[in-house]
């Protein structure tokens, strides 16, 4: 069994085609509620910058999801999520998140 990670606009997609199959538990509708409420991308282009982001030599595939999740426009937004990882990036590093990111919103 491997672990993947997945950013809000993927599992949105998961969840909807399930709940075409099935009905979906109660845990899975709020789920899908949430995904649904705060993903800010389709799951093509969530993938596609999950994608970019991990070519950044700092940033793992956690990492990427969680920004892709967040879509930060500052970078402020950006420390936030690696100050709880206990990890400094640079301002270049942060400039490329940002480009990145930009093309996107």
């Amino acid at each position: 069994m491997s672990e993947e990670y997945l950013t809000l606009a993927e599992i949105k997609e998961l969840l909807e085609k399930e709940q075409e199959v099935r009905v979906l538990t109660m845990e899975q509708n709020y789920a899908l509620e949430h995904a649904t409420k705060y993903s800010r991308l389709d799951a093509k282009d969530a993938r596609k910058l999950v994608n970019e982001l991990v070519e950044i030599e700092q940033i793992s595939d956690a990492m990427a999801c969680k920004l892709v999740d967040l879509m930060p426009q500052h970078p402020d937004e950006i420390n936030a999520v690696f100050l709880k990882e206990r990890i400094t990036i640079d301002d270049n590093v942060i400039s490329q998140i940002l480009d990145k990111v930009k093309k996107y919103v």
